[in-house]
């Protein structure tokens, strides 16, 4: 199979997995929304935030290790037990450790709730580890199945617990420990992981290898994270808990370009990682560059065109501010989606140091704007501090890369379609009929000019599927 062939194959494959858990996502939103009071929601969302800052920095991120290292040596199985022991051992002792001392310093909320999040931060520590490890093996498949099974148990405990039972906060983070408990028995037991992990099979030796390359992913991580999150944390500080809410309400629709470019970007790292020794590829980088960004980009058009509508068929309670960050959102994820396509190549050339240090600069410039103007124009600074900064990784990477691996890029192209999206985005600023209506229509024109070729190829190999 070519390499765009096995990477469709791939990204199809890790789709089901992404796609169900962010389906979950916007089935609870509006029994979270209705249910719970703005002051709940929000509470919630802090909640989730907070655990994937705390993630990295307890694991010194040797999860990406796993992934990385397990693709060089998938056919040896002393390595690979080698490596996922030492990775299991090393980052659940210290998440143990974290949450005991997590549980007896945070003093504000009940032992109920410390313990439930205490739980769900272990079981997502491992949950996580699992998931890489398997990539790693390349069982792509079994970690959609653990992705559709985690889904579906925090969809059912949403409408049972939240919906049917009343439980509000309580109800809504059991139903997050439990999506996390399906995903970690059925990675470790249904999968054959757990018979991978020995004791006798950790190594210091191999531990310094895996964290000399996962270390400089954590800045990362953290930076990633005050680019998406430190925002939320600032709205709360500057505007309350509810304006909170409203920002996470609206950050939701933009999450769909996160879904496509998370999706993608798994399987594009695998696959850049096995070509990275090959000698045509600054051509298929280049390639697959344009191609990326014409879809992320087609896909924000339309988006932004068609958000109105989704905005009002997902979004219950009063949340109506929030539709007008959602075009300016969308197009921040856009170049968001974009660096993260160079940060694969990356990964590929085991350069994490210049990952960590092109996102602490954004992260920077992000804080610098949310401080700075969310006192003056509130969460419109926000939107914007996204934008801007994730413009700047993306744009940044892209010099950057040329340094170890040339890449042919139309820059004429990215400022003529960027344009167009900032003109969108500007219409999407209008209540009125008529200015929606063809931002709706433009956003379908952008769409099918942009993507057709990677429909047609889409098309092609179902077609191919389909006869054989």
């Amino acid at each position: 199979m070519s390499r765009e062939g096995a990477l469709l194959k791939n990204t199809a494959v890790l789709a089901i997995g992404t796609f169900l858990p962010k389906l979950a996502t916007f089935v609870t939103l509006p029994i979270l929304t209705g249910c719970l009071t703005k002051e709940e929601y929000g509470t919630y969302d802090l909640v989730i935030v907070l655990v994937s800052l705390f993630l990295p920095a307890v694991t010194l991120q040797i999860q990406t290790a796993a992934f990385r290292f397990l693709i060089d040596c998938r056919d040896d199985e002393k390595r690979c037990c080698g490596i996922i022991s030492t990775i299991f051992v090393f980052a659940v002792t210290l998440s143990l450790v974290a949450t005991v001392i997590f549980f007896f310093v945070w003093q504000e909320s009940s032992t109920a709730v410390k313990a439930l999040v205490c739980v769900y931060f272990i079981l997502d520590i491992v949950a996580e580890i699992s998931k890489q490890c398997i990539r790693g093996l390349g069982q792509n498949l079994k970690y959609s199945v653990s992705a559709i099974a985690g889904a579906v148990v925090q969809m059912t405990l949403a409408v049972v617990l939240v919906l049917f039972m009343g439980l509000g906060f309580m109800g809504s983070l059991i139903a997050l420990t439990g999506s996390e408990l399906a995903i970690v028995f059925y990675l470790l037991f249904g999968t054959g992981i757990f018979r991978f992990i020995s004791l006798r099979d950790c190594r210091i030796n191999l531990l310094k290898e895996l964290l000399s390359y996962s270390w400089p992913m954590v800045p990362n991580s953290m930076s990633m994270w005050v680019m998406r999150m430190s925002n939320r944390l600032l709205i709360t500080m500057f505007m309350g808990v509810a304006a909170n809410a409203v920002f996470a309400a609206a950050y939701k629709i933009p999450q769909l370009i996160t879904l496509a470019q998370s999706t993608f970007t798994m399987a594009w790292q695998e696959s850049a990682s096995l070509t990275a020794g090959d000698d045509d590829k600054e051509t298929y980088y280049t390639h697959m560059h344009g191609l990326v960004f014409d879809f992320l980009a087609g896909s924000a058009a339309l988006l932004i065109g068609i958000c109105p509508a989704l905005f009002a068929l997902l979004v219950r309670g009063d949340y109506g501010e929030g539709l007008a960050q959602v075009p300016i959102l969308i197009v921040g994820n856009l170049f968001y989606g974009m660096s993260a396509y160079i940060g694969g190549i990356y990964v590929a050339f085991l350069k994490t140091k210049s990952v960590g240090v092109t996102t602490i600069i954004a992260a920077v410039i992000n804080v610098v704007i949310d401080l700075t103007f969310i006192p003056l124009i509130g969460l419109y600074a926000a939107s914007l501090a996204l934008l801007v900064s994730y413009l700047f990784l993306w744009v940044y990477r892209m010099l950057n890369v040329q340094k170890f691996q040339p890449m042919g890029l139309d820059w004429n192209r990215y400022v003529v379609v960027v344009l167009v999206l900032v003109a969108m985005v500007a219409l999407g600023q209008c209540g009125d009929f008529v200015p929606r209506l063809a931002n709706a229509l433009l956003g379908v024109l952008v769409f099918c000019v942009l993507c057709r070729e990677t429909i047609a190829s889409i098309f092609k190999v179902a077609v191919a599927k389909i006869k054989g």
